[in-house]
């Protein structure tokens, strides 16, 4: 492959002249590979030329394309990119060249970076723009659906915009360029009597919340080690996590870290046995060179971007956490630095990731293949509610004080794990526009109640009304009656200092037969996660209540949710302050009025800031009417 060139000479009009916009970092370049293939297969005889990121442009095999034209990003992000001299210069020169077709291999997520994309695709001159069309994609001529992230694989998004050109869309598998070192290939074919094995213990240098702890990776390459004297070779960049598991590890490795260009990665990673790594471009070069690969994710959307294996073999690892995944979901790119407490990575185990490598170094490559297809289409989704709607795409369950009860003694009797129960009001809707962790749990939660006057009002703009408010603080004394009554028990976890524990003594005295599993304050931080749940487990609680505010306490519950041996567990914000007396509640007939958001605030007038939320809240429905 060359660099493009200002020599353009006269245009066969008979030959297609086609630019492959790819900008992002390697794992995407080589998502975009079986597009690729299949445009040249459908069309060998065109130009097919790519403009993509120096760092990653050497891993796109020669024969796939004609020329790469390098994006020189730096440490910048590529609109910025964009305006430096010489990444201009080589936009003037694409005019020369006078492209018929574009194809954007891009979700226009970000409005900024549409003033890129839509440049590339003035300056190619060409008559057809291909790409993926959501409410921000007018400049395009032809377009597939985006569907959001996940719905469909990037691979299969990129091969169903080659099909608009006729190649064809099947799934096919990616590929990678590899080139041999003779000093690594010497270095490799010294390792007999043993698989091998290669780690990543890097996320390259996009989002560091997908890394998994080194001691996790040390402790598997020991594992893997003693039980088959497998070879560990690590690989990766210098500013990875791979030299501290190292450090940690209790035997020589076989240390490339550094060593390597991307494709003598490639060509070391065609040679392994088994690769296990977090989401990153490495990983995604192992499933393009055909190894089997054990990957880790997290906040990632593991839908999205999961190893591409049409022949091969790869195997998902999770922890199952509610608010997971968190960045690129639906068209957002969301948190893409997760959250400070990283429990979704933190909650994948060694012993998860050493059984999953066991199915390949204990099985046939037949047999591993087929055990790959039989858990590749395995999900497991809670059934929404049947009477749920949508304020502001956030979901709203309409449904009376009598029937959540019936519910909750229905999951207690089938014992079907643990779930999450939202109390939903407008500043809570609001607060999730910005903040896309808590949209995500919102929309993943088991029960979101109607816990605000507001949305009665917005339910009945948008013509399906919800007749009754469903509020925490006369949730909580509602629960604990019917815990009495049927010897459920429940713990109290948060509110100030004490409050917790005079809560569960006053609804003691009023339910004489209730059962309190425990009660402790402590704060959400993730430092304290750990022995939190520990004590709710040994507690053997039923119902879970959470005071720590909101969106901390559905954060902490969404993160934990998995290892919680409860059946359902509930943020209640200032309910245990009210049932304990530290906060006087609105007279009846202000709550019968729906005027209890204006006695609080009288009482407490630094509420004033979020109360501000309730007319941005009101403007968005009447827009969204």
């Amino acid at each position: 492959m060359s660099e493009a060139s200002g020599t353009t000479g006269s245009k066969d009009m008979t030959e297609d002249r086609i630019l492959l916009v790819q900008l992002a970092d390697i794992g995407d370049l080589v998502l975009a590979t079986p597009a690729m293939a299949a445009l040249r297969e459908a069309k060998p005889d065109s130009r097919i030329d790519l403009l993509a990121s120096r760092h990653a442009m050497d891993i796109v095999p020669p024969a796939l394309v004609d020329t790469v034209i390098p994006f020189d990003k730096g440490k910048q992000n590529a609109t910025r990119a964009l305006l430096s001299p010489s990444n201009i210069a080589k936009l003037c020169r694409l005019r020369h060249v006078n492209y018929d077709t574009v194809i954007f291999f891009h979700h226009f997520t970000l409005r900024a970076g549409l003033i890129k994309f839509r440049l590339i695709a003035n300056v190619s001159g060409a008559r057809r723009i291909i790409g993926l069309r959501n409410e921000h994609a007018s400049f395009l001529t032809d377009a597939v659906a985006d569907r959001g992230f996940g719905r469909v694989h990037e691979a299969q998004y990129w091969l169903d915009l080659a099909a608009l050109v006729g190649a064809p869309s099947k799934a096919r598998p990616a590929h990678v360029y590899s080139e041999n070192s003779e000093a690594i290939a010497s270095t490799i074919d010294e390792l007999t009597d043993g698989p091998i094995v290669v780690l990543h213990a890097g996320s390259g240098g996009y989002s560091k919340a997908r890394r998994w702890s080194p001691a996790r990776f040390a402790e598997v390459a020991d594992q893997l080690k003693s039980r088959y004297q497998a070879h560990i070779v690590l690989v990766g960049q210098s500013s990875d996590d791979s030299p501290e598991a190292a450090r940690l590890m209790n035997f020589e490795v076989l240390n490339l870290v550094g060593k390597t260009t991307l494709p003598q990665l490639a060509a070391v990673l065609r040679r392994a046995d088994l690769f296990i790594g977090a989401d990153s471009g490495v990983m995604h070069v192992a499933a393009a060179a055909g190894t089997p690969v054990v990957s880790i994710f997290g906040p990632s959307n593991h839908e999205a971007w999961k190893p591409w294996t049409v022949d091969g073999w790869a195997s998902i690892q999770r922890s199952g956490v509610a608010c997971s995944p968190c960045s690129y979901v639906g068209h957002s790119i969301g948190a893409r630095d997760g959250c400070a407490a990283r429990t979704c990575m933190k909650l994948v185990t060694s012993r998860q990731v050493i059984e999953a490598a066991a199915t390949v170094l204990e099985t046939s490559p037949q047999d591993t293949a087929a055990v790959n297809k039989a858990t590749a289409s395995e999900k497991i989704n809670e059934k929404p509610h049947p009477g749920r709607i949508r304020i502001l795409d956030v979901p709203v369950d309409r449904l009376s004080y009598p029937a959540w009860m019936q519910l909750i003694e229905d999951w207690i009797q089938a014992d079907s794990g643990p779930h999450h129960v939202c109390t939903v009001n407008p500043e809570f809707i609001m607060i999730a526009r910005q903040d896309p962790i808590f949209f995500a749990i919102l929309n993943r939660a088991a029960l979101c109640v109607a816990d605000g006057v507001g949305l009665l009002w917005a339910s009945r703009r948008l013509g399906s009304p919800i007749a009754e408010r469903i509020t925490g603080s006369d949730g909580v004394p509602l629960i604990a009656r019917h815990a009495a009554e049927r010897g459920w028990r429940i713990f109290f976890l948060g509110a100030g200092e004490g409050i917790a524990k005079k809560a569960a003594d006053i609804l003691c005295r009023r339910f004489p037969r209730l059962n309190v599993a425990g009660t402790y304050g402590g704060s959400p931080t993730e430092s304290e996660e750990d022995d939190i749940v520990a004590m709710i487990n040994q507690a053997r609680a039923d119902i879970l209540f959470v005071a720590y505010g909101a969106p901390q306490q559905d954060k902490w519950i969404a993160r934990n949710l998995p290892r919680l041996n409860v059946t359902m567990a509930m943020g209640i914000g200032g309910s245990l302050d009210f049932i304990a007396g530290e906060i006087p509640r609105a007279p009846e007939w202000m709550r019968r009025r729906g005027l209890e958001w204006c006695y609080r605030l009288l009482r407490q007038p630094w509420r004033l800031r979020r109360m501000l939320r309730l007319p941005r809240f009101v403007w968005a429905v009447l827009r969204q009417r």
